[in-house]
């Protein structure tokens, strides 16, 4: 991976070891994929409520609901911020946009698993 020499990663004192100790579980991403309406995110909470009931740590990253902030459409964020904010961050769904809505959610997904998390995706 090619770094940017401006940008530091900083180790933190509480490792990832420290704190799957304290939840009782390891972090982890699940993945549901699939064709529009299949039911991904259907069986995402399923999973979600039967892992929360059992006192697993967990959070849903769902594909719409993410499209309602950090992946926002260029539409609703010239709404809030503006057109040229909008331009440079909003995404759609032409090919590079849907990679680079991918690329977003896999890096939270990351860190939410880094945290403790079993992190599920519905996407």
């Amino acid at each position: 991976m090619n770094r940017d020499a401006q940008v530091t990663w900083h180790d933190h004192s509480v490792t990832r070891t420290d704190r799957e100790s304290l939840m009782g579980h390891s972090g982890c991403v699940l993945w549901f994929t699939g064709l529009s309406g299949c039911g991904k995110s259907t069986v995402a909470n399923c999973v979600d409520r039967l892992l929360f009931e059992r006192g697993v740590h967990t959070y849903l990253l769902d594909g719409d609901n993410v499209r309602h902030g950090l992946n926002a459409s260029t539409a609703m964020l010239a709404d809030e911020f503006g057109s040229e904010f909008a331009e440079r961050f909003g995404l759609g769904f032409q090919p590079s946009d849907r990679t680079e809505n991918i690329r977003r959610i896999a890096s939270v997904a990351q860190l939410f698993a880094s945290a403790g998390l079993i992190t599920l995706t519905a996407f």
